[in-house]
């Protein structure tokens, strides 16, 4: 059977909202999922890194798990992020997980154990194999702390037919289009990176898994769209747009900088779980700034 990857467009890495006394707030995730819908999103990464999924319990995983699954009820793809620097505990977890709902899971390298490129590739494959799903691999070095390679990825591109993408926010240019220009049918990358996105698309990019798409899905989705349709002076103007908005994102931390935007837009309360806090006010007084020029 020919690889195929659906995750394609504009994707988003989902926040998870807290409430003030600082349990997830199921009522403003549920009016998040159905904006997402209503506003055209192509599809959604739950429980990846923007979700703060390290400071969650399993039953909080399990829960905002299910709540995607009930929200959007298949009108789009949703990618469980689901990696770990632990091998056999991935594996374990994909082996025994009810995923139904779940069109694929998101893999991110290991972190802090730093291995090798081959502990890498071997790592991919034993949770390829382990995986009901397709795999989309996620290289985030500045956080992992370790690079895959484009020999890495696409060594585990060629060896296993279910792993279908990688999430690329290395930011290497070069690397990522090694791997645009010698991955092997069916295999494409995401950018993770924002900023690049529309640079990442001119050189062949399928699209994004998007931390800003959580508070601008319809813009951000038209921005991709149109760079896969080649309307690349629309998507650019698009993109310039967005300009000003993408260093505000992270300037404080991630998503710091997305939360404080999404409260300001009145869509939920700003609060993260320790060790990360809010956006400072003068972040947040340039992104009223930012938000109010955008739709000005």
């Amino acid at each position: 059977m020919a690889r195929h990857n659906i995750f394609q467009g504009m994707g988003v890495a989902l926040i998870t909202p807290f409430d003030a006394s600082g349990n997830v707030d199921e009522k403003s995730l549920r009016q998040l999922l159905a904006f997402h819908i209503l506003e055209g999103t192509d599809f959604l990464c739950i429980l990846g890194t923007t979700a703060e999924t390290p400071c969650l319990t399993p039953a909080e995983k399990e829960t905002i798990k299910r709540i995607a699954v009930e929200e959007v009820g298949g009108k789009i793809p949703l990618l469980l992020g689901c990696g770990g620097n632990n091998t056999a505990a991935v594996v374990e977890y994909l082996q025994q997980t009810d995923l139904t709902g779940y069109a694929g899971v998101l893999i991110v390298t290991p972190y802090y154990n730093k291995p090798s490129q081959e502990g890498l590739y071997q790592h991919f494959v034993a949770v390829a194999q382990a995986s009901p799903l397709p795999v989309v691999l996620y290289n985030v070095p500045g956080r992992t702390g370790v690079n895959l390679e484009a020999k890495t990825t696409l060594r585990i591109a060629h060896d296993c037919e279910n792993v279908v993408a990688i999430k690329e926010a290395s930011g290497r240019i070069e690397q990522i289009e090694e791997i645009i220009r010698l991955a092997p049918e069916g295999f494409e990358v995401l950018s993770g990176d924002d900023a690049i996105t529309f640079e990442l698309m001119t050189i062949g990019a399928a699209g994004v898994i998007s931390v800003i798409g959580n508070a601008y899905p319809k813009e951000f989705t038209q921005m991709i769209h149109a760079a896969k349709h080649g309307q690349w002076s629309e998507s650019l103007a698009l993109h310039r747009r967005f300009s000003p908005l993408y260093p505000l994102m992270t300037v404080d931390g991630n998503p710091a900088g997305v939360k404080s935007l999404l409260a300001i837009q009145g869509k939920i309360t700003n609060h993260l779980r320790l060790p990360l806090v809010p956006a400072t006010e003068t972040t947040a007084s340039k992104l009223r700034q930012a938000d109010e020029n955008f739709y000005g």
